[in-house]
């Protein structure tokens, strides 16, 4: 395997919005390769504090099981009318997990809306207040940086970078902070038809635009090449975050930009992740002329719609 088929990008040139200089332009051709070539590309300078986030959700996680189960799903807490936001069990798929959505979302404009996937999830029940608002200023500049890599995206069709309001609206976008953590595997949930690896995490690809995501030390992740479908290690580091492009994005960019099949192998090791699926706006139009600033006869599909077909493939969300 190449230790540097994951290739390693150095995003601060164009934190502050600067997509113009010609560093920027330099990362941009970077990301660009990246995401054609291989669909994986790790980045530093991204300037945000993980650590805390994971400790956050280490504290969760090792909480009884009585506390967790309070932001559970109506699918396993009866007692909740939640069907998408919340932790499910590791009984599910072999992890535990917890999928937290835009924390401005209040119940009032959940109800008002009545959209399955914008959910009021009351964090209060399992988690303390100086966490939440961690939690809350995470998926801030997380959901920032997600814009920011888009209006690359943007930059290199040669379109006006501040459409991407078109595109992420906060308390209407779909985009999802999850930690997946995974307590000692007993067995694998899947073993890979292709070379009979033991899988802790199913082969798959992400529905959304991007997903920026952080692995800890024990990694397990690995992404296969497109062209020759061999399987390469993205090895950790403690600097960087991990980000993969998605379905979504695939789609816009009629599969100039692919999916690319990644998956977590199985070990007894208790280990987690932290993931941002970075999603569109639930009322957004899947519109494959709207990099070019331009609209199709019938305009698109609403995400909401999309993704409801890309989430039947995931054992977790069969509720």
């Amino acid at each position: 395997m190449k230790k540097n088929y994951i290739p390693t990008i150095n995003i601060s040139s164009i934190l502050s919005n600067n997509f113009s200089s010609s560093s920027s332009y330099k990362t941009i051709k970077k990301i660009k390769k990246a995401s054609i070539e291989v669909g994986f590309f790790q980045i530093t300078g991204h300037k945000l504090d993980v650590k805390r986030i994971c400790n956050i959700g280490k504290k969760f996680f090792n909480s009884p099981k009585s506390n967790k189960i309070k932001l559970a799903p109506n699918k396993w807490n009866k007692k909740n009318k939640n069907t998408y936001r919340g932790y499910f069990p590791n009984d599910v798929n072999g992890k535990e997990g917890l999928d937290i959505g835009d924390l401005k979302i209040s119940e009032r404009y959940s109800k008002k809306l009545n959209n399955q996937y914008i959910e009021y999830l009351n964090l209060n029940k399992s988690i303390d207040k100086k966490s939440i608002k961690a939690l809350s200023d995470y998926f801030e500049k997380i959901f920032l940086l997600g814009d920011t890599l888009f209006k690359c995206i943007l930059s290199i069709y040669g379109s006006d970078i501040n459409i991407s309001k078109k595109v992420f609206s906060r308390k209407k976008t779909l985009s999802t902070l999850r930690f997946n953590y995974y307590p000692n595997q007993k067995k694998p949930v899947e073993i890979s038809k292709q070379d009979g690896v033991a899988l802790g995490c199913e082969t798959h690809v992400d529905s959304g635009i991007f997903t920026i995501l952080y692995q800890d030390k024990k990694g397990g992740l690995q992404v296969q090449d497109r062209k020759n479908k061999r399987w390469h290690d993205v090895p950790f580091n403690k600097k960087a975050l991990v980000v993969n492009t998605g379905r979504a994005l695939e789609f816009l960019t009629k599969r100039k930009f692919k999916a690319t099949n990644h998956r977590v192998l199985w070990n007894r090791k208790t280990r987690m992740s932290v993931p941002f699926f970075f999603e569109p706006s639930y009322d957004f139009k899947m519109d494959q002329l709207f990099l070019k600033q331009k609209k199709s006869k019938n305009h698109g599909i609403n995400y909401d719609q999309f993704l409801n077909s890309s989430l039947k493939k995931f054992i977790e969300y069969q509720r």
